[in-house]
């Protein structure tokens, strides 16, 4: 697809032809998450205890995205202990973030069965203003778990390009947005097709929804939301800088151009942008 065409996430492995030809970026998505399924299943299962008191879930969304962005970009990962290492290093900003989440949806939700209990045309305009609200506020969701992880943004800052992010990259935001509801609807629609065996059913799907679906939802939001991050945020400051930063940019899968030596043969490094 021409949309993720802007980073290379469809990188074939080592032992592999540079020749050889890309795969669609779904069917790396897939190749991807069941080749770490097994690296991936204690780490949903850690992120779904800490948000189970949901003052903490900013904390554990953090953990998981820095995962999930690690695996998309086809860096190593050391699993747990990277999600509490970037929650040790981000939860000043993380926290507040899932507090805020906590209230913005409360009150969403409130709104929506208000005006969806309500009467005439202003109930209808109200909710549909609610729903779209609650799209937003999801979409910005996908955003700013990686700038906070990624780079040194205030929390301002953060929301702010979140909030644009949900429009410059609305079409892919709306294939994720639509991708994680048909998931949603699939695994509602087996409970109730199933319901003569609900004890048996709802117990496997706690089970995926406990130790599969987060790494499966943050994986996928990864693959929708950087590149775009890369276009609008990474390679317009490179362009300017680029010679600053080389590892971390390696780290993340970047292009980076040979470093600039000076002439006592050290390298020079410039102002450091990304959250190290």
């Amino acid at each position: 697809m021409a949309l993720f065409g802007l980073i290379n996430f469809t990188k074939e492995g080592p032992g592999i032809s540079k020749n050889a030809p890309k795969k669609r970026t779904f069917v790396v998505f897939f190749e991807t998450f069941f080749r770490n399924l097994w690296k991936f299943v204690p780490i949903s299962f850690v992120y779904s205890l800490i948000s189970l008191p949901q003052i903490t879930s900013g904390l554990a969304i953090a953990g998981i995205t820095n995962v999930a962005r690690n695996t998309a970009r086809d860096k190593h990962s050391f699993g747990l202990s990277d999600f509490f290492d970037t929650i040790k290093k981000n939860w000043r900003q993380a926290l507040p973030a899932g507090i805020i989440n906590i209230i913005v949806y409360a009150l969403l939700t409130f709104d929506v069965y208000y005006f969806y209990k309500g009467e005439g045309t202003s109930s209808a305009i109200g909710l549909g203003i609610c729903l779209t609200l609650m799209f937003v506020f999801t979409v910005m969701n996908y955003f700013i778990w990686t700038l906070m992880i990624t780079f040194k943004f205030s929390l301002k800052q953060i929301y702010k390009n979140s909030f644009r992010f949900v429009f410059i990259n609305l079409k892919s935001n709306l294939i994720c947005f639509l991708a994680q509801a048909l998931v949603l609807a699939v695994a509602v629609g087996l409970v109730l097709l199933l319901i003569k065996y609900a004890i048996l059913v709802i117990c496997i799907e706690f089970m995926i929804l406990v130790t599969i679906h987060p790494t499966f939802k943050f994986l996928l939001i990864q693959y929708c939301v950087f590149p775009s991050i890369k276009k609008f945020i990474i390679d317009p400051y490179y362009e300017e800088h680029p010679d600053e930063d080389l590892e971390m940019r390696r780290n993340l899968g970047v292009y980076t151009p040979e470093p600039i030596v000076s002439e006592d043969g050290e390298n020079e490094d410039g102002e450091n942008i990304f959250n190290d």
